[in-house]
């Protein structure tokens, strides 16, 4: 009796435990729907909120991290904080804060300053860094950031971050050509 109870539960927990799914050769599309500006032609078009593939997986918000580094987002961003690049532990957004429109900043680019990383990234690369991107301002949930940096602590974990309600932000006179 004791081992049919004893296999039972072994079984109930083993069934009972749900670990994130772990994605490690997928190229997920481009996305879809961009909204750059709230200026259009014709009547207000209701844009669907979509996420990011990996918007609840820590592992590629941790492999985004390591992307934002080697590729030296922080040499313009200062860690997240905003130096010659906007910060991007705030609120305020000047291109918005969707994953489509992170996606499109990075991929294409930005004037005055934002490269484009289109022909030097994969699109799942680019997808990892903009949930680690998201996530610095505290857009994603708690339960999928990444949390260990073994690197120098420059400010307090992504898993510390509050919870940021984004508002655009205008955009820069320079760029509305």
């Amino acid at each position: 009796m004791r081992r049919i109870i004893l296999a039972a539960l072994i079984l109930l927990t083993v069934v009972a435990c749900e670990r994130e799914a772990r994605r490690f050769h997928e190229d997920p599309p481009p996305p879809g729907g961009v909204t750059l500006s709230p200026l259009q032609p014709g009547p207000t078009v209701a844009v669907s909120r979509t996420n990011g593939p990996y918007e609840y997986n820590a592992y590629a918000q941790s492999e985004g991290k390591v992307l934002f580094n080697q590729f030296n987002c922080s040499g313009c961003h200062a860690h997240g904080g905003g130096g010659m690049g906007p910060p991007l532990m705030d609120d305020e957004w000047i291109y918005g804060s969707e994953p489509q429109n992170i996606f499109a900043t990075i991929a294409e680019g930005r004037p005055n300053g934002m490269p484009s990383f289109r022909e030097r990234l994969s699109n799942d690369q680019i997808w990892r860094l903009v949930a680690y991107v998201r996530s610095m301002s505290g857009l994603l949930s708690k339960d999928s950031e990444p949390t260990r940096d073994d690197d120098m602590s420059y400010r307090p974990s992504e898993q510390r971050t509050p919870k940021a309600k984004p508002k655009t932000s205008f955009v820069p006179s320079t760029s509305e050509h």
